[in-house]
């Protein structure tokens, strides 16, 4: 989907585009979180869109989209998962890579599962199935999406005020900086272990 269409669908649907598109993603129907976070950021220095709107519609949606997530996991469980898991991309697999990890921390997994596609869409449905706390779900879950939407938004906002980025190409910048973030990620966890194993 190019901006025009993108920008198109916003002039005719309003800021509701944006809410759909992060709540749609979360709960795991195929849709560029990042690249549009990082796009809407540059839209707004274009002045084509508000950004305080776009954070708070960027917000809303990831929000809405963890909380329905976590709400069909705790009430209809794993055989729902299981059964209807696969139209949304949880598979078995994942669902056990994520189970094998998600209960040694929960409120990193849900803070920084955001970072991680595939994990991000499974991380509400599994909290929810492990009964983790509503209030410590909704706290956790919430502060993670402050972290996960607004600074995307922002990168691409000041981004586009120190070099000329068109529009057009804002998408891909997007997943340049999700790969540099999970670069610098791995290499602060191997600079950790090194430093333990010398201890």
């Amino acid at each position: 989907m190019n901006v025009e269409t993108i920008v198109n669908y916003i002039n005719v649907y309003g800021y509701l585009v944006i809410f759909l598109f992060l709540f749609f993603g979360i709960v795991g129907i195929p849709a560029p979180e990042e690249s549009l976070l990082f796009l809407v950021g540059v839209l707004c220095l274009h002045h084509k869109l508000s950004l305080e709107l776009v954070m708070v519609s960027s917000v809303l949606g990831a929000f809405a989209g963890m909380l329905t997530a976590y709400v069909c996991g705790r009430y209809a469980g794993v055989p729902f998962i299981k059964k209807y898991g696969k139209y949304v991309g949880i598979t078995d697999e994942r669902l056990e890579k994520v189970s094998s990890k998600y209960t040694k921390n929960v409120r990193k997994s849900i803070l920084f599962g955001f970072y991680l596609p595939g994990i991000r869409q499974i991380s509400p449905y599994f909290a929810g199935i492990a009964h983790i706390p509503f209030t410590k779900f909704f706290l956790f879950s919430l502060l993670g999406t402050l972290l996960w939407t607004i600074p995307f938004i922002l990168a691409g906002y000041f981004t586009g005020k120190i070099f000329h980025i068109n529009p057009n190409f804002a998408p891909y910048l997007g997943i340049i900086f999700l790969v540099l973030f999970f670069l610098y990620v791995i290499l602060k966890y191997i600079k950790g272990k090194k430093r333990k194993s010398t201890k």
